[in-house]
């Protein structure tokens, strides 16, 4: 189904995609969320970036031997932001894209996403959990929720950036694009900073629609209302700093 998708496109030439997974504890979910990337028929390179975990992924990731898989293991833990930025440097695909190491996005949405990057159209695309008010996931109507809606009204204010779900994991760049962007984030601050940053740079983000299979705090969910606070704040900052 993906190949033929691809095939509408009439490209020339199918480009290399660069699946960066920033993981950190996950050993429930690290070997599943695997098998579902490799299971997309597009050509790609998977790079895992196990930031210091502590439950035993590291130890998973340490075993596995798939050409199509590179393992990079930092060795403490840095935050999701740094582990990503790690990815960046090691990518090598003409498209990149972020994906978590939860089940909470579901790979089967990367040929939709790829494909206004490869039309030509557009250099960034991001995944939207509620393109519209009747797909919000039930997680989202809580606190989450509420600062999704908070950040994403502050990325259209403060950049014009005319988009439904700036959080969003799925985030989709022309390698050159991202590879451009001197990023400083540690933590989860990667996202309002690279909104910001494509922003400045003049970059239009385009939304299609994904799938979204929400967690809770109590299933391993990480982010935490302060991490909101400092995400707000890194959209002011690079309001007007470079």
């Amino acid at each position: 189904m993906q190949s033929k998708k691809l095939q509408k496109l009439k490209i020339s030439k199918r480009p290399k995609i660069s699946v960066i997974i920033p993981a950190y504890n996950e050993k429930s979910t690290i070997l599943e969320l695997l098998k579902k990337v490799k299971s997309v028929k597009i050509p790609k390179e998977i790079i895992v970036i196990d930031d210091f975990s502590k439950d035993g992924t590291r130890e998973i990731l340490k075993s596995i031997r798939d050409k199509e898989i590179k393992v990079l293991f930092h060795q403490k833990n840095c935050g999701k932001g740094r582990a990503i930025r790690t990815g960046i440097k090691e990518a090598k695909g003409d498209i990149i894209i972020i994906q978590d190491a939860d089940l909470e996005y579901d790979p089967q949405d990367y040929p939709k996403l790829i494909a206004p990057i490869i039309s030509g159209k557009y250099k960034v695309v991001y995944g939207s959990r509620f393109p519209t008010r009747k797909n919000r996931p039930s997680i989202l109507k809580n606190g989450f929720f509420l600062a999704n809606r908070i950040l994403t009204l502050a990325s259209n204010v403060l950049f014009l950036a005319n988009i439904t779900d700036e959080p969003t994991c799925y985030k989709v760049f022309d390698s050159g694009v991202l590879k451009s962007i001197n990023l400083r984030c540690e933590r989860f601050e990667f996202c309002p900073e690279v909104t910001a940053k494509v922003r400045k740079k003049g970059y239009k983000i385009f939304e299609v629609p994904i799938r979204y299979y929400p967690r809770s705090v109590e299933e391993g969910k990480k982010i935490k209302w302060k991490d909101g606070f400092e995400a707000l704040w890194t959209l002011v900052k690079y309001r007007f700093v470079d």
